[in-house]
């Protein structure tokens, strides 16, 4: 069974991107934008905070479940014991994709924040640039759903495979099908999890494109 998240790489750029000199006290929409963008990338500090520990735990969990399969059904008083500490590695992970979740969610509602800011902006290219933006990156918050979505199913069949584990009475029909819904929910989870970058990749490419079409001079950075 397959469960390790391949490399995600969830991130915004320009964190911490600085407006050189330029007037402050009268904002354009463009210069008021970029500020909520911005707020967007802080936001999002605690999403990626997630994906270090997401990443260790699921390496974890998946050296016990190669254990507890080594062990063939035969060692019960092992089997339990690995059982339980994958259970608890389970949780473990939960907590984090939730913190997640809430991360994403906290950036979303920052986020529509900018549509009173593309209603002022006069320039039609601008404008038209503005809204492709604001479509890219709200269909990247809904694709993250998704991928709580399937995530979070997976946890659940993870953890019924756990405390299948502990039955003496488990047959192997009972596992296979069981291994099945696991591995059916993670391919799902991989594939949102390849849009999801994707479409931060085009967002990243759309929002830097803005700036410079709004003539914003920046220092750009990405976050990791």
């Amino acid at each position: 069974m397959s469960k390790l998240m391949q490399s995600r790489i969830f991130f915004l750029v320009l964190a911490g991107a600085l407006l050189l000199p330029g007037c402050i006290n009268r904002q354009t929409p463009a210069e008021k934008m970029f500020g909520e963008l911005e707020k967007v990338v802080e936001i999002e500090k605690t999403f990626e905070e997630q994906q270090d520990p997401l990443v260790e735990l699921e390496k974890k969990e998946k050296q016990i479940y190669e254990e507890i399969i080594s062990l063939g059904l035969k060692e019960y008083d092992k089997i339990v014991s690995l059982a339980d500490e994958a259970l608890e590695i389970v949780d473990q992970r939960k907590k984090h994709m939730d913190k997640e979740q809430e991360s994403i969610k906290a950036s979303e509602k920052e986020f529509k924040q900018v549509t009173g800011i593309i209603d002022d902006i006069e320039e039609p290219g601008l404008k038209k640039q503005a809204n492709t933006l604001y479509k890219t990156m709200s269909e990247r918050y809904k694709i993250h759903d998704e991928l709580y979505g399937s995530y979070t199913k997976g946890l659940e069949h993870d953890k019924q495979l756990y405390g299948m584990f502990k039955n003496k009475d488990l047959t192997m029909e009972q596992l296979e099908t069981q291994i099945n819904k696991v591995n059916e929910t993670y391919e799902k989870v991989l594939k949102a999890n390849e849009q999801f970058n994707a479409q931060t990749e085009k967002y990243n490419t759309e929002k830097l494109a803005f700036y410079k079409e709004a003539g914003l001079k920046v220092k750009s950075g990405k976050n990791k």
